[in-house]
C-alpha cells in the first residue's frame, strides 16, 4: 500500500537548512493500522504531509497504492488526495458556517457528485459515526468528540483507501479519545481502510498494529510489541 524509500525533506530557513526527514524508509501493507510516534521535531507531521501529497520530498520516492507521488504535478496530487486519502486533524478543521451535513458533503460536492448521491452518502456517514440528529447542527454546537466524528465522516466521504490522522485525540478528553480510537479501529478492521496515525500518546498508539518511532528525522524503531489493542 505504502512504500517510502530513502525519503529526505529539507526546509530552507533564515538560519539555514533544516532536515526534517533523513533517508527514511517505511513500508506499510494494505489494511494495516500504523501509529507514528516521536518527540517534537522528529519528522512525524512532515512524513504525514508527504504521504498525503501535501508536500513533496527533497529526495527519495513515495509510492501509495501504485502511484508515485513525486512524479505527479500539483493537479495530479490534488486528484490523488480527493480520491485516495482522507485527512483527520487534531483541530478538526470544520467550516464553522456550515452544518454537519454540509461539512461532510464538501468532498462529494467538489467532485461534482449528484445531489441524490451526496444526500445518501451523508446520511449513511452520519449514522456510521453515531451522529444521528446532528445533521443540521453547526460545529460550535457540538462537543470536541462530536466534531472529530464529523471530521472522520468527512474523511470517509470519497471512500478513501487511506486515512491519515494527525493527533486525532489530542484535543479530546480520555473518554472521547477512546471513542475516536475505537471508531478508527472499526473502520480499519471492518472496511479494510489503511490508517496512519501520528500521536504523542502511547496509550493511543497501542490501538495500532504497529508503532513506528521517529527521532531526528529517521526511523529508530518499528515494532508490533504491545500493539493491536482492538
Amino acid at each position: 500500500m505504502i512504500r517510502v524509500e530513502k525519503v529526505s525533506k529539507e526546509f530552507a530557513l533564515e538560519a539555514g537548512n533544516f532536515t526534517a526527514l533523513r533517508e527514511t524508509d517505511v513500508t506499510i501493507g494494505k489494511g494495516e493500522f500504523i501509529a507514528v510516534m516521536g518527540p517534537s521535531g522528529s519528522g512525524k507531521s512532515t512524513l504525514l504531509q508527504i504521504l498525503g501529497g501535501l508536500d513533496l520530498p527533497t529526495s527519495g520516492s513515495v509510492e501509495i497504492d501504485g502511484v508515485r507521488l513525486e512524479r505527479l504535478d500539483e493537479k495530479g496530487r490534488t486528484l490523488f488526495r480527493r480520491t485516495k486519502v482522507g485527512f483527520v486533524f487534531q483541530n478538526y478543521q470544520l467550516l464553522p458556517m456550515m452544518t454537519v451535513a454540509e461539512n461532510i458533503a464538501l468532498a462529494l460536492a467538489a467532485n461534482r457528485a449528484p445531489k441524490a448521491e451526496i444526500d445518501r452518502t451523508v446520511a449513511r456517514l452520519i449514522r456510521e459515526v453515531n451522529l444521528e440528529g446532528k445533521a443540521s447542527s453547526y460545529p460550535s454546537q457540538l462537543s470536541g468528540g462530536q466534531q472529530q466524528r464529523v471530521a472522520i465522516a468527512r474523511a470517509l466521504a470519497m471512500k478513501p483507501a487511506l486515512i491519515l490522522a494527525d493527533e486525532p485525540t489530542g484535543n479530546l478528553d480520555r473518554q472521547n479519545g477512546e471513542d475516536i480510537l475505537k471508531l478508527l479501529s472499526r473502520l480499519n478492521k471492518e472496511e479494510g481502510i489503511t490508517v496512519v496515525m501520528v500521536t504523542h500518546d502511547r496509550h493511543a498508539a497501542e490501538t495500532a498494529d504497529r508503532i513506528i518511532t521517529l527521532r531526528d528525522g529517521a526511523v529508530v524503531e518499528d515494532a508490533m510489541e504491545g500493539a493491536g489493542r482492538k
